[in-house]
C-alpha cells in the first residue's frame, strides 16, 4: 500500500470558512474523507500547521518513510527557504499543490521557493488539485 502525506500550511485549517468565494465552502476534513474513501487502497495521511518549523519537522519526519508528499505550503510557498531546503533534502518526491492559480493572484504570490525542488506542481483546480496530485503518485 502506498503511503502519501498531505501537508497543509498556514490558514488552510480555515477552509470552508475563509474567503469561500476563492476557496469554496467545503472543509478540508470533509474533502479528505471523500478522497480517502475514493482511493481506499492508498494510505492518505494529513497534517496541517500554521507554524513554519512544524511543517519542516513533518517533512523531515516522513521524507524517508513515505512514498510521496503533497505539499500546500500556502503563504510559506513564497517566503520559506527553510521549507524549500527541507523538500530538497528528503528522498520522498513532493508535489506542490495550490487550490488557486497563484499566477493569477497578487504579484507576491507568483514566486515559489518550492517549485524548483518539487517533482511537480498542480494548481488552480480547487480542492481537486490534491486529487490530481494523488493520481500522479498512483499512476
Amino acid at each position: 500500500m502506498k503511503k502519501l502525506l498531505i501537508i497543509n500550511g498556514p490558514n488552510l485549517n480555515l477552509l470552508g470558512k475563509r474567503e469561500t468565494d476563492i476557496y469554496g465552502d467545503l472543509s478540508f476534513e470533509e474533502f479528505l474523507e471523500k478522497l480517502q474513501d475514493k482511493y481506499d487502497w492508498v494510505q492518505i495521511d494529513y497534517f496541517q500547521s500554521n507554524v513554519e518549523g512544524e511543517l519542516i519537522d513533518k517533512i523531515q519526519e516522513v521524507g524517508y518513510s513515505y512514498d510521496g508528499i503533497i505539499l500546500n505550503a500556502a503563504a510559506y510557498t513564497h517566503t520559506s527557504v527553510g521549507i524549500r531546503d527541507a523538500v530538497a533534502a528528503i528522498k520522498a518526491p513532493v508535489i506542490e499543490v495550490h487550490i488557486t492559480n497563484t499566477t493569477k493572484r497578487e504579484k507576491f504570490r507568483h514566486r515559489s521557493y518550492i517549485t524548483p525542488v518539487a517533482r511537480g506542481l498542480v494548481m488552480g483546480f480547487g480542492l481537486q488539485s490534491y486529487e490530481l496530485a494523488v493520481v500522479s503518485f498512483i499512476e
